[in-house]
């Protein structure tokens, strides 16, 4: 039996209501009688010596409510206790030998099922940090797919850090895909310019695409390209800004503050242009700095110019 009654048995009960809240078992067909039945193992309908009385469905709604919240814990409970009762096996297959065929520095994968498959594997897998350039679209089906097994690998100790593009994160549901992660520490960061499309797992498994249309990748396990990757992936980070404005937005004033300062003028000048206090100036600023990771004036008006241009 189902947690809700289905249609059949919804009719029955609303004709029960329309007759007062009874039913007189002269005024059921032999087709009622399955969901009579039904009803009645819910507790919606009531036996009586003259037929079948109404019961409040707030009943029934507050026992299956708990009932499922129960089960909802048990689930939640047995995917706790999951990972430590595979410890085991998870130990016997990192220690399997695996059989001694040629091994190469790349290994080509076709399909996106087989893609996927192999880089999840990979993420179980992986000990210290995942590094993910990702150009372009961000499909929501495919986010939301990967999304526990990124908390679980953020919740195990890994870092997780990811470079977006700006018109990426404009898509509010990828938006808050992505907040999810950073709430549970992953770090990403916005580079409006072009860059290649990579991951690399623990610094010593590297996966590109090996198709205009992404259909094949290649993951790479030679150490001299691998370290390659990472110091161009390393060099787009340096170059990217932290999203957090993408969650929460500067103050409008504070891209006019530095706009000014980009032309040449001083923090007197703005803030009297502007009808601003030189504090409020300041602290303008100040705030930006952080937000942007700038550490000079002239690092913060190029990241913002930057994003403007994009």
């Amino acid at each position: 039996m189902t947690d809700e009654p289905g249609p059949a048995e919804r009719a029955l009960y609303l004709t029960a209501v329309r007759n007062g809240g009874r039913l007189h078992p002269d005024d059921l067909a032999r087709a009622d009688r399955p969901a009579l039945a039904a009803l009645v193992a819910r507790g919606l309908l009531t036996p009586t010596p003259a037929g079948y009385t109404v019961a409040n469905p707030r009943s029934l709604g507050d026992r299956l409510g708990s009932e499922l919240r129960t089960r909802a814990t048990r689930l939640l409970l047995q995917a706790g206790r999951l990972p430590t009762a595979l410890g085991p096996l998870a130990h016997a297959y990192d220690a399997l030998r695996r059989p001694t065929a040629p091994t190469t520095d790349t290994t080509h994968v076709e399909g996106n099922a087989d893609i996927r498959q192999r880089i999840s594997d990979l993420t179980s897998g992986c000990k210290e940090e995942v590094l993910a350039a990702q150009p372009g679209p961000r499909p929501i089906e495919g986010l939301q797919m990967a999304l526990p097994q990124d908390l679980s690998l953020l919740q195990r100790g890994c870092s997780l850090h990811t470079i977006y593009q700006p018109a990426t994160l404009a898509d509010r549901t990828v938006l808050r895909q992505v907040d999810l992660r950073t709430r549970y520490g992953a770090h990403v960061r916005v580079l409006a310019e072009p860059y290649e499309r990579v991951m690399v797992f623990d610094r010593t498994v590297a996966v590109i695409p090996a198709a205009e249309d992404r259909s094949r990748a290649a993951f790479i396990t030679d150490p001299t390209t691998v370290a390659f990757l990472v110091a161009h992936f390393e060099r787009d980070w340096a170059r990217a800004t932290p999203a957090d404005r993408h969650f929460d937005p500067p103050h409008p004033t504070g891209a006019r503050i530095v706009r000014l300062l980009a032309r040449g003028l001083t923090q007197r000048a703005v803030a009297t242009r502007l009808g601003l206090s030189e504090r409020t100036v300041a602290g303008h600023i100040a705030r930006l700095r952080e937000l942007y990771d700038a550490e000079t004036l002239v690092q913060l008006g190029w990241q913002m110019r930057g994003e403007h241009d994009a």
